[in-house]
Protein backbone atom coordinates (compact mmCIF):
# COMPACT_ATOMS: atom_id res chain seq x y z
CA UNK A 1 0.00 0.00 0.00
CA UNK A 2 1.19 3.72 -0.65
CA UNK A 3 -0.16 5.08 2.44
CA UNK A 4 -1.85 4.42 5.29
CA UNK A 5 -5.01 6.83 6.47
CA UNK A 6 -7.60 6.52 9.29
CA UNK A 7 -11.16 7.65 8.50
CA UNK A 8 -13.22 9.62 11.64
CA UNK A 9 -16.84 8.73 11.74
CA UNK A 10 -18.78 11.22 9.33
CA UNK A 11 -20.56 12.49 11.93
CA UNK A 12 -19.57 10.88 15.87
CA UNK A 13 -22.59 12.53 17.73
CA UNK A 14 -23.42 11.84 21.39
CA UNK A 15 -21.94 7.97 20.99
CA UNK A 16 -18.43 9.39 21.42
CA UNK A 17 -19.29 11.94 23.80
CA UNK A 18 -17.02 13.61 25.45
CA UNK A 19 -14.43 13.37 22.45
CA UNK A 20 -16.71 14.28 19.53
CA UNK A 21 -14.78 17.58 18.30
CA UNK A 22 -12.20 16.95 20.36
CA UNK A 23 -10.21 14.30 19.70
CA UNK A 24 -10.16 11.96 16.92
CA UNK A 25 -10.95 8.72 17.40
CA UNK A 26 -8.79 7.10 16.09
CA UNK A 27 -6.38 8.84 19.04
CA UNK A 28 -8.13 6.68 21.34
CA UNK A 29 -7.21 4.12 23.15
CA UNK A 30 -8.47 0.56 22.67
CA UNK A 31 -6.67 -2.24 24.55
CA UNK A 32 -2.82 -1.74 25.49
CA UNK A 33 -2.96 0.90 21.93
CA UNK A 34 -4.98 3.80 20.49
CA UNK A 35 -6.85 2.31 17.36
CA UNK A 36 -4.32 4.20 15.12
CA UNK A 37 -1.65 1.89 16.58
CA UNK A 38 -3.45 -0.85 15.97
CA UNK A 39 -3.81 -0.43 12.53
CA UNK A 40 -0.02 0.49 11.82
CA UNK A 41 0.60 -2.46 13.91
CA UNK A 42 -1.62 -4.81 11.99
CA UNK A 43 -0.56 -3.25 8.60
CA UNK A 44 3.04 -2.39 9.00
CA UNK A 45 3.31 0.82 7.82
CA UNK A 46 2.88 4.41 10.00
CA UNK A 47 -0.57 6.26 9.09
CA UNK A 48 0.24 9.49 7.21
CA UNK A 49 -3.12 11.19 8.42
CA UNK A 50 -6.01 11.34 9.93
CA UNK A 51 -9.54 12.32 8.09
CA UNK A 52 -12.16 13.62 10.13
CA UNK A 53 -13.84 17.08 9.68
CA UNK A 54 -15.16 17.36 13.21
CA UNK A 55 -11.46 17.64 14.24
CA UNK A 56 -10.20 19.81 11.98
CA UNK A 57 -6.80 21.50 13.01
CA UNK A 58 -6.22 18.84 15.84
CA UNK A 59 -2.55 18.89 16.73
CA UNK A 60 -0.97 16.56 19.90
CA UNK A 61 1.96 15.20 20.71
CA UNK A 62 2.94 12.55 18.27
CA UNK A 63 -0.59 12.65 16.37
CA UNK A 64 -0.45 12.51 12.36
CA UNK A 65 -1.88 15.88 10.66
CA UNK A 66 -5.60 15.55 10.41
CA UNK A 67 -6.38 16.12 6.16
CA UNK A 68 -8.92 16.89 3.87
CA UNK A 69 -7.92 14.56 1.28
CA UNK A 70 -5.85 12.03 0.38
CA UNK A 71 -3.95 10.19 -2.31
CA UNK A 72 -5.34 7.58 -5.01
CA UNK A 73 -4.77 4.40 -3.78
CA UNK A 74 -4.52 4.91 -0.38
CA UNK A 75 -5.60 2.43 2.59
CA UNK A 76 -8.60 3.89 4.52
CA UNK A 77 -9.22 2.22 7.69
CA UNK A 78 -12.19 2.90 9.98
CA UNK A 79 -11.19 4.55 13.11
CA UNK A 80 -14.29 3.07 14.60
CA UNK A 81 -12.74 -0.59 14.46
CA UNK A 82 -9.98 -2.05 16.63
CA UNK A 83 -7.99 -4.72 14.69
CA UNK A 84 -6.86 -7.23 17.44
CA UNK A 85 -3.39 -8.29 18.14
CA UNK A 86 -1.03 -9.66 15.22
CA UNK A 87 -0.29 -8.37 11.78
CA UNK A 88 -2.45 -8.91 8.99
CA UNK A 89 -0.55 -10.46 5.90
CA UNK A 90 -3.26 -9.19 2.95
CA UNK A 91 -3.84 -11.83 0.25
CA UNK A 92 -3.18 -10.82 -3.70
CA UNK A 93 -5.82 -8.90 -4.86
CA UNK A 94 -7.09 -7.80 -1.66
CA UNK A 95 -9.01 -4.20 -1.92
CA UNK A 96 -10.54 -4.20 1.60
CA UNK A 97 -11.23 -5.96 4.49
CA UNK A 98 -14.41 -6.62 6.50
CA UNK A 99 -15.23 -7.57 9.49
CA UNK A 100 -18.35 -10.08 10.00
CA UNK A 101 -19.44 -8.47 6.77
CA UNK A 102 -19.21 -4.64 7.51
CA UNK A 103 -16.13 -2.91 4.62
CA UNK A 104 -13.49 -1.90 7.49
CA UNK A 105 -10.43 -0.66 5.44
CA UNK A 106 -10.15 -0.48 1.50
CA UNK A 107 -8.23 1.00 -0.97
CA UNK A 108 -9.58 4.39 -1.62
CA UNK A 109 -10.95 4.80 -4.98
CA UNK A 110 -9.54 7.09 -7.38
CA UNK A 111 -11.11 10.53 -7.59
CA UNK A 112 -10.83 11.45 -3.86
CA UNK A 113 -14.22 9.77 -2.97
CA UNK A 114 -14.04 9.73 1.33
CA UNK A 115 -15.50 6.55 2.31
CA UNK A 116 -15.08 2.82 2.47
CA UNK A 117 -15.71 0.93 -0.87
CA UNK A 118 -18.09 -2.27 -0.37
CA UNK A 119 -17.04 -3.62 -3.30
CA UNK A 120 -14.00 -5.73 -4.35
CA UNK A 121 -11.99 -8.45 -3.34
CA UNK A 122 -12.20 -8.91 0.48
CA UNK A 123 -10.62 -10.17 3.39
CA UNK A 124 -11.58 -10.96 7.17
CA UNK A 125 -10.08 -9.25 9.85
CA UNK A 126 -10.50 -10.13 13.54
CA UNK A 127 -11.11 -6.94 16.35
CA UNK A 128 -14.02 -5.50 17.71
CA UNK A 129 -16.09 -2.47 15.97
CA UNK A 130 -17.10 -0.02 18.25
CA UNK A 131 -20.45 1.98 18.21
CA UNK A 132 -19.76 4.80 20.95
CA UNK A 133 -17.14 5.91 23.56
CA UNK A 134 -17.99 3.30 25.60
CA UNK A 135 -17.23 0.28 23.49
CA UNK A 136 -13.71 1.07 24.61
CA UNK A 137 -14.77 -0.95 27.56
CA UNK A 138 -15.26 -3.84 25.70
CA UNK A 139 -12.11 -3.37 23.36
CA UNK A 140 -10.79 -3.39 26.79
CA UNK A 141 -11.56 -6.35 28.21
CA UNK A 142 -11.22 -8.07 24.48
CA UNK A 143 -8.12 -7.03 23.93
CA UNK A 144 -5.76 -6.48 26.35
CA UNK A 145 -4.89 -10.10 27.81
CA UNK A 146 -3.98 -10.50 24.28
CA UNK A 147 -1.99 -7.31 24.07
CA UNK A 148 -0.08 -8.38 27.09
CA UNK A 149 0.89 -11.65 25.67
CA UNK A 150 2.10 -10.17 22.33
CA UNK A 151 4.94 -7.83 24.62
CA UNK A 152 6.74 -11.22 25.12
CA UNK A 153 8.52 -12.50 27.98
CA UNK A 154 9.90 -11.20 30.81
CA UNK A 155 13.78 -10.87 31.05
CA UNK A 156 14.99 -7.95 33.29
CA UNK A 157 15.23 -8.85 36.82
CA UNK A 158 12.63 -7.54 39.81
CA UNK A 159 14.17 -5.97 42.81
CA UNK A 160 14.44 -8.34 46.36
CA UNK A 161 11.10 -8.08 48.12
CA UNK A 162 8.86 -8.03 45.15
CA UNK A 163 6.56 -10.32 45.64
CA UNK A 164 4.88 -12.50 42.61
CA UNK A 165 1.59 -14.55 42.35
CA UNK A 166 1.26 -16.47 39.13
CA UNK A 167 4.32 -17.25 36.38
CA UNK A 168 7.01 -14.85 36.63
CA UNK A 169 7.51 -14.47 32.91
CA UNK A 170 4.30 -12.86 32.46
CA UNK A 171 6.16 -9.53 33.85
CA UNK A 172 7.27 -7.19 30.62
CA UNK A 173 9.63 -4.69 32.01
CA UNK A 174 10.82 -2.79 29.00
CA UNK A 175 13.40 -0.41 30.93
CA UNK A 176 10.99 0.35 33.61
CA UNK A 177 11.52 1.21 37.36
CA UNK A 178 9.67 -1.16 40.38
CA UNK A 179 10.65 -0.62 43.94
CA UNK A 180 11.23 -3.25 46.26
CA UNK A 181 7.46 -4.38 47.92
CA UNK A 182 5.41 -4.19 44.65
CA UNK A 183 2.83 -6.79 44.19
CA UNK A 184 2.50 -8.45 40.80
CA UNK A 185 -0.28 -10.51 40.43
CA UNK A 186 -0.21 -12.29 36.87
CA UNK A 187 -2.55 -15.45 37.78
CA UNK A 188 -5.14 -13.80 35.12
CA UNK A 189 -3.34 -11.88 32.70
CA UNK A 190 0.16 -10.21 32.17
CA UNK A 191 1.90 -7.09 32.57
CA UNK A 192 3.72 -4.94 30.94
CA UNK A 193 5.67 -1.66 32.31
CA UNK A 194 7.19 0.38 29.13
CA UNK A 195 10.53 2.23 28.99
CA UNK A 196 10.61 5.06 31.84
CA UNK A 197 7.97 3.86 33.87
CA UNK A 198 7.87 3.60 37.52
CA UNK A 199 5.85 1.56 40.19
CA UNK A 200 6.25 2.30 43.76
CA UNK A 201 6.09 0.87 46.85
CA UNK A 202 2.57 -0.08 47.82
CA UNK A 203 1.03 -0.88 44.66
CA UNK A 204 -0.51 -3.98 43.86
CA UNK A 205 -0.91 -4.64 39.74
CA UNK A 206 -3.08 -7.30 39.04
CA UNK A 207 -2.69 -8.50 35.01
CA UNK A 208 -3.69 -8.04 32.37
CA UNK A 209 -2.36 -4.40 32.97
CA UNK A 210 -0.24 -1.99 31.37
CA UNK A 211 1.96 0.54 32.02
CA UNK A 212 2.59 3.10 29.33
CA UNK A 213 5.95 4.90 28.83
CA UNK A 214 6.88 7.46 31.59
CA UNK A 215 3.60 6.48 33.72
CA UNK A 216 3.98 6.41 37.46
CA UNK A 217 2.18 4.21 39.81
CA UNK A 218 2.70 5.47 42.76
CA UNK A 219 0.46 3.44 45.06
CA UNK A 220 -3.10 1.05 44.86
CA UNK A 221 -4.91 -1.48 43.42
CA UNK A 222 -4.47 -1.01 39.64
CA UNK A 223 -6.37 -4.32 37.28
CA UNK A 224 -7.29 -5.21 34.38
CA UNK A 225 -6.42 -1.46 33.11
CA UNK A 226 -4.22 0.86 30.74
CA UNK A 227 -2.24 3.59 32.35
CA UNK A 228 -1.70 5.72 28.72
CA UNK A 229 1.86 7.66 28.82
CA UNK A 230 3.08 10.37 31.24
CA UNK A 231 0.06 9.59 33.54
CA UNK A 232 0.45 9.54 37.47
CA UNK A 233 -2.17 7.25 38.82
CA UNK A 234 -3.08 5.91 42.52
CA UNK A 235 -5.74 4.74 44.39
CA UNK A 236 -8.09 1.49 43.45
CA UNK A 237 -8.53 1.60 39.56
CA UNK A 238 -10.54 -1.19 38.16
CA UNK A 239 -11.08 -2.01 34.36
CA UNK A 240 -10.05 1.66 33.25
CA UNK A 241 -8.33 3.18 30.44
CA UNK A 242 -6.21 6.54 30.78
CA UNK A 243 -5.62 7.06 27.35
CA UNK A 244 -2.59 9.60 28.23
CA UNK A 245 -0.85 12.60 29.96
CA UNK A 246 -3.29 12.55 33.03
CA UNK A 247 -3.52 12.98 36.72
CA UNK A 248 -5.07 10.33 39.40
CA UNK A 249 -1.97 11.19 42.03
CA UNK A 250 -4.63 10.51 44.88
CA UNK A 251 -6.27 8.12 46.64
CA UNK A 252 -10.25 7.70 44.70
CA UNK A 253 -11.78 4.96 43.53
CA UNK A 254 -12.06 4.98 39.25
CA UNK A 255 -13.77 1.31 38.19
CA UNK A 256 -14.66 1.05 34.17
CA UNK A 257 -14.35 4.24 32.72
CA UNK A 258 -12.35 5.62 30.27
CA UNK A 259 -10.38 9.36 31.26
CA UNK A 260 -8.77 11.77 29.13
CA UNK A 261 -5.68 13.43 28.46
CA UNK A 262 -4.57 15.88 30.77
CA UNK A 263 -7.79 15.30 33.03
CA UNK A 264 -6.91 15.62 36.55
CA UNK A 265 -9.10 14.16 39.41
CA UNK A 266 -8.70 15.66 42.62
CA UNK A 267 -8.01 13.61 46.31
CA UNK A 268 -10.59 11.37 46.70
CA UNK A 269 -12.86 11.41 43.53
CA UNK A 270 -15.13 8.46 43.05
CA UNK A 271 -16.61 7.01 40.11
CA UNK A 272 -19.70 4.53 40.69
CA UNK A 273 -19.77 1.79 38.20
CA UNK A 274 -22.73 -0.30 39.03
CA UNK A 275 -26.23 0.51 39.37
CA UNK A 276 -28.16 -0.26 42.71
CA UNK A 277 -30.34 -2.18 40.71
CA UNK A 278 -27.73 -4.05 38.37
CA UNK A 279 -29.18 -2.73 35.83
CA UNK A 280 -28.07 -1.92 32.17
CA UNK A 281 -26.62 1.45 32.56
CA UNK A 282 -27.90 4.39 30.00
CA UNK A 283 -25.72 7.74 28.86
CA UNK A 284 -27.54 10.87 28.52
CA UNK A 285 -25.99 13.72 26.27
CA UNK A 286 -27.22 16.51 25.11
CA UNK A 287 -30.75 15.24 25.23
CA UNK A 288 -29.64 11.98 23.59
CA UNK A 289 -30.28 8.70 25.40
CA UNK A 290 -27.77 5.87 24.68
CA UNK A 291 -28.17 2.73 25.88
CA UNK A 292 -25.10 0.92 26.47
CA UNK A 293 -26.33 -2.42 26.86
CA UNK A 294 -23.00 -2.75 29.93
CA UNK A 295 -23.55 -3.60 33.94
CA UNK A 296 -20.63 -1.95 34.64
CA UNK A 297 -20.09 1.86 33.46
CA UNK A 298 -17.98 4.04 35.32
CA UNK A 299 -17.26 7.85 34.09
CA UNK A 300 -16.06 9.09 30.62
CA UNK A 301 -13.95 12.46 31.83
CA UNK A 302 -13.19 14.68 28.36
CA UNK A 303 -9.58 15.87 27.37
CA UNK A 304 -8.34 18.54 30.33
CA UNK A 305 -11.49 17.63 32.32
CA UNK A 306 -11.22 18.27 36.11
CA UNK A 307 -12.66 17.29 39.18
CA UNK A 308 -12.47 18.71 42.73
CA UNK A 309 -11.44 16.95 46.38
CA UNK A 310 -13.94 14.50 47.29
CA UNK A 311 -16.16 14.52 44.13
CA UNK A 312 -18.76 11.61 44.11
CA UNK A 313 -19.65 11.00 39.71
CA UNK A 314 -22.70 8.88 39.44
CA UNK A 315 -23.11 5.79 37.33
CA UNK A 316 -22.30 6.92 33.46
CA UNK A 317 -21.51 10.35 33.60
CA UNK A 318 -20.03 12.15 30.71
CA UNK A 319 -17.59 15.24 31.56
CA UNK A 320 -17.19 17.53 28.78
CA UNK A 321 -13.71 18.50 27.65
CA UNK A 322 -12.02 21.55 29.88
CA UNK A 323 -14.93 21.28 32.21
CA UNK A 324 -14.01 22.21 36.29
CA UNK A 325 -16.39 19.79 38.16
CA UNK A 326 -16.83 21.31 41.70
CA UNK A 327 -19.42 22.69 44.15
CA UNK A 328 -22.07 21.02 46.38
CA UNK A 329 -24.36 20.46 43.89
CA UNK A 330 -24.86 16.53 42.93
CA UNK A 331 -22.97 15.85 39.48
CA UNK A 332 -25.13 15.42 36.81
CA UNK A 333 -25.34 12.88 34.10
CA UNK A 334 -23.85 15.00 31.37
CA UNK A 335 -21.36 17.96 32.22
CA UNK A 336 -21.32 20.37 29.48
CA UNK A 337 -17.75 21.32 27.77
CA UNK A 338 -16.00 24.28 29.48
CA UNK A 339 -18.63 24.28 32.02
CA UNK A 340 -17.15 26.32 35.42
CA UNK A 341 -18.19 24.64 38.89
CA UNK A 342 -21.84 23.92 40.07
CA UNK A 343 -23.94 26.64 38.64
CA UNK A 344 -22.73 25.71 34.64
CA UNK A 345 -21.40 29.13 33.69
CA UNK A 346 -18.76 28.77 30.78
CA UNK A 347 -14.77 28.84 31.22
CA UNK A 348 -13.77 31.51 28.81
CA UNK A 349 -11.06 30.73 26.73
CA UNK A 350 -8.59 33.08 27.51
CA UNK A 351 -8.88 31.50 30.60
CA UNK A 352 -9.01 27.54 29.36
CA UNK A 353 -6.10 28.50 27.19
CA UNK A 354 -4.31 29.92 29.88
CA UNK A 355 -4.66 26.77 32.33
CA UNK A 356 -3.25 24.56 29.87
CA UNK A 357 -0.24 26.74 29.61
CA UNK A 358 0.19 26.01 32.91
CA UNK A 359 -0.39 21.89 32.88
CA UNK A 360 1.19 21.07 29.40
CA UNK A 361 4.78 21.68 30.77
CA UNK A 362 3.83 20.19 33.79
CA UNK A 363 4.82 16.75 31.59
CA UNK A 364 7.16 18.75 29.26
CA UNK A 365 5.07 19.25 26.98
CA UNK A 366 5.20 23.22 25.64
CA UNK A 367 1.57 25.16 24.82
CA UNK A 368 3.08 25.82 21.25
CA UNK A 369 1.46 27.89 18.95
CA UNK A 370 -0.10 25.20 17.24
CA UNK A 371 -1.58 23.47 19.75
CA UNK A 372 -2.86 26.66 21.37
CA UNK A 373 -4.16 27.11 18.12
CA UNK A 374 -6.06 23.50 17.66
CA UNK A 375 -7.24 23.76 21.61
CA UNK A 376 -8.74 27.36 20.53
CA UNK A 377 -10.52 25.60 17.47
CA UNK A 378 -11.58 23.18 19.97
CA UNK A 379 -13.53 25.67 22.36
CA UNK A 380 -14.91 27.43 19.77
CA UNK A 381 -16.41 23.84 17.88
CA UNK A 382 -18.00 23.15 21.09
CA UNK A 383 -19.81 26.60 21.74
Amino acid sequence: MSALYLLEPHHPGADWEPWTGVRPIAELRAGAWRIRERWERALGVAASGIVGAHVDRFVDVDTPPVVAAVPDDSFLAAAWFAPSAGRIELGPGVRRLVHRGETVACIAPAGGALGLDDSGPAQEIEGVRLHGAYDLLRALELLLAADCSEAGPGSAPLPAGTIILGPAERIVLQGAVVEPGVVFDVRAGGVVLEAGAEVRSGTRLEGPCWVGASARVVGGFVRGSVIGPRCVVRGEVSSSVFVGYANKAHDGFVGHSVIGHWANLGAGTTTSNLKNTYGPIRLEADGARIETGRTFLGSLIGDHAKTAIGTMLPTGTIIGAGANVFGGAPVPKHVRPFTWGADGERVSEEGFLRVAGRVLPRREVELTPERAASLAATYRRLA
